[in-house]
């Protein structure tokens, strides 16, 4: 496999089928596509992201890239390391959370969690205390090293994942959905983590639910869909896509599932909807042609308030994912 040395990821016709058992007198095998030939690269030095909706691969791919699973076809490179053939290899040079308590001891103290988990590295002994100490000071858990983990918060615990998955100084980190559970204050604590390590040269691949975060963050941006990438750019080109775009979100007084049916009898020249509950977002390039025909909803109160905005980059997400489920 020939490698580019200035990409720390490479990957090709990435293809993931997981098989279920179905029936109970005559089992049979059902397979089940998680990942369906993905290609992309990640560069050195970069923040990548892979956006989408729950079960649309995002975590299969990246548990693939640290070597956690198999895949069932395609190849791909870590660090110019292939992942089927030099997996004790790429596991020395990454680093990786994936959320929650999961891999770590909850009756351990946060200062035990990583003095295990750097003599499984097999740091040296001698550099393993200064380097704890290095970390915990990063991830701002100096003080409360000797607590036990259950303890921990959520946004503690997540920051004892950094620091574990920082130990042995990874040249690339995958953090699957960092800020999930997170309160706001924690979550921007994380963000802040996650840039540093970027200023520290360090490639990082991002998964996420927010785009406020992945925009804040990222270089590029894939988004996912039933196991396929359906777009790949930089936040901004992403938002080109919505250029000139205006979101008109209309308010009910209470649900109303008639309310599209009405605004669509008004022959509006609306692009793409987007309808939750009481609310209707409206995607247009002619806001002024909409607002004058939702006057009439207005003033016999079928509609309680309008918003006009910019479209966002969660406006072009959602437009993406809906057109790709179309």
């Amino acid at each position: 496999m020939n490698h580019n040395p200035e990409l720390a990821v490479d990957v090709t016709n990435l293809h993931k089928v997981f098989y279920s058992i179905r029936g109970f007198w005559q089992q049979h095998k059902h397979p089940v596509t998680a990942v369906e030939d993905i290609s992309f690269d990640i560069k050195r030095g970069e923040l990548f992201g892979i956006v989408g909706p729950n079960g649309a691969g995002k975590t299969t791919t990246v548990k693939m890239l640290a070597t956690l699973l198999l895949p069932t076809s395609g190849t791909a490179s870590v660090l110019g390391l292939d992942i089927l053939h030099n997996t004790g290899e790429i596991r020395k040079r990454i680093g990786f959370t994936f959320g929650g308590n999961k891999g770590l001891y909850g009756r351990l103290s946060g200062l035990d969690n990583l003095r295990y988990f750097a003599e499984l590295y097999k740091l040296d002994p001698a550099l393993i205390n200064g380097r704890i100490q290095e970390l915990l000071e990063i991830v701002g858990l100096t003080g409360r090293e000797q607590d036990r983990v259950e303890t921990y918060s959520s946004g503690m615990q997540q920051r004892l994942h950094l620091a574990r998955a920082m130990l042995h100084d990874p040249e690339l980190i995958f953090l699957d959905e960092p800020t999930v559970g997170i309160d706001p204050i924690g979550a921007r604590e994380i963000r802040g983590l996650v840039r540093e390590l970027v200023r520290q040269g360090k490639t990082v691949l991002l998964t996420s639910h927010y785009m406020y975060e992945v925009e804040e963050l990222c270089d590029r941006i894939a988004v996912v869909n039933h196991g396929k990438i359906i777009a790949l750019d930089t936040p901004e080109a992403l938002k080109q896509r919505a250029s000139g775009d205006s979101v008109i979100v209309v308010q009910a007084p209470s649900e109303n599932p008639a309310l599209q049916r009405e605004l669509v009898a008004l022959e509006c020249d609306i692009d793409h909807w987007n309808n939750n509950g009481k609310a209707i977002s409206i995607q247009t390039k002619r806001p002024a042609h909409i607002l004058n025909a939702l006057a009439a909803l207005l003033e016999r109160q079928a509609i309680s308030n309008i918003e006009v905005r910019n479209a966002t980059l969660e406006d072009v997400y959602v437009k993406i994912i809906q057109e790709s489920d179309a």
